[in-house]
């Protein structure tokens, strides 16, 4: 039975794709344990151990930006994480690590490489974090989600999707998905979702101009976060819920998307054939806009600027979209075009790989330590 540490979360972008390379890993391999590593403020406090898993936690620490008391106290809280993973794989006898960013990777990505732990590394973003920078110099096991990420040794094998969403037949699945949220099925729909947490801005301006997408024959689903003081609507044809616990039905609703960029988002959406605008977070290293580079070259979703994605954005430039039902049908096409569907097995390949090959080269090794030893007394016989 092999051992496998899971290091990483803090968002659902992390902590997701991580789940379902477990979910798939312990498919593959039954008598497999995974354990998972994170922090007790992340997202992963509450989903791994609902998913079943066992999470081990150690401090959240942000790498220092400025240098400040939190800078000074840094290196010995990043070497006392260390110590701790570090303990953590002897004790459990971990055979593989694997690392999805966020703060619990890096102590862990150190901490294999102490120990001579085979590191496997799944990247989300278009934009590598330091983290994941790091740890491609010390593995070749480095998956990708994206064309153009630029990271040592990577290969793309997509993102690792939540077997509902990878497994969605979109027509199949749109009766359903249209009870589910009281839709009517004469109309098209427009989902707007701005991830987990919601999206401030997208949220306004889909509020604002609701009237305006349901006056021109849409109707409007809007996933506007548990975060988020949009209440319900009176407006007919405009349904605001709070959270969504069924993306797999909405997606089978829709015909048309407005969302942030975030990785998991344009992947999915890609997946599933959905065409979009895209509206990257217009806050951090600007990964959202790479993370949309692919399905917008394809033609299958419209890059805006947070700022620009106003009222008359809506009424001059999405109202034309959605009236073209051609070009949507394109769009829809070329979305599925650039989509994987397959990221959790890919990744779950470059797991049982690595530890694999961990196992054959201790294999070999014991096996050259023992002809060594035949060797010798072979000709100590010789000599007598």
């Amino acid at each position: 039975m092999n051992t496998y540490l899971f290091a990483g979360g803090g968002t659902a972008g992390h902590v997701n794709p991580l789940l379902a390379v477990a979910d798939r890993l312990t498919e593959r391999e039954p008598d497999a344990e995974v354990l998972v590593l994170g922090t007790a403020e992340g997202l992963e406090s509450r989903l791994v151990p609902m998913r079943g898993y066992e999470l081990l936690t150690i401090p959240r620490l942000p790498f220092p930006r400025k240098p400040n008391a939190a800078a000074l106290r840094f290196p010995g809280g990043f070497l006392g994480a260390v110590r701790r993973v570090e303990q953590i794989i002897r004790e459990r006898e971990v055979d593989v690590v694997l690392g999805v960013g966020g703060y619990a990777a890096a102590p862990a990505y150190i901490a294999a490489r102490r120990t001579g732990t085979p590191i496997v590394v799944h990247e989300q973003n278009a934009k590598p974090g330091l983290a994941n920078r790091l740890a491609a110099f010390l593995t070749d096991h480095v998956g990708v989600t994206f064309s153009n990420t630029r990271l040592r040794h990577g290969r793309v094998v997509g993102m690792p999707l939540r077997r509902e969403i990878e497994s969605l037949d979109r027509r199949a699945s749109r009766a359903e998905g249209l009870a589910e949220f009281g839709l009517d099925p004469a109309r098209p729909v427009l989902l707007v979702t701005g991830g987990s947490s919601g999206a401030r801005s997208i949220n306004r301006t889909v509020n604002r101009s609701a009237a305006t997408i349901v006056g021109a024959g849409w109707q409007v689903l809007h996933v506007v976060g548990g975060k988020s003081d949009i209440g319900p609507s009176d407006l007919d044809g405009y349904h605001v819920l709070p959270y969504c616990d069924r993306m797999d039905l909405a997606y089978a609703a829709s015909d048309f998307v407005v969302s942030r960029a975030g990785a998991g988002m344009v992947c999915e959406l890609s997946a599933v054939g959905l065409p979009s605008v895209l509206v990257p977070y217009p806050v951090g290293n600007g990964e959202q806009r790479h993370n949309a580079k692919d399905v917008v070259d394809a033609g299958g979703a419209v890059l805006v600027a947070d700022a620009e994605f106003d009222e008359d954005w809506v009424t001059f430039q999405l109202l034309n979209t959605l009236q073209d039902r051609a070009r949507i049908a394109d769009m829809t096409v070329r979305a599925g075009s650039v989509g994987h569907r397959d990221g959790a097995d890919r990744m779950t390949d470059l797991v049982l790989d690595a530890a694999k090959r961990a196992t054959d080269a201790k294999r070999d090794a014991h096996g050259t330590q023992r002809d060594a030893q035949h060797g010798t007394h072979d000709s100590t016989t010789e000599e007598r």
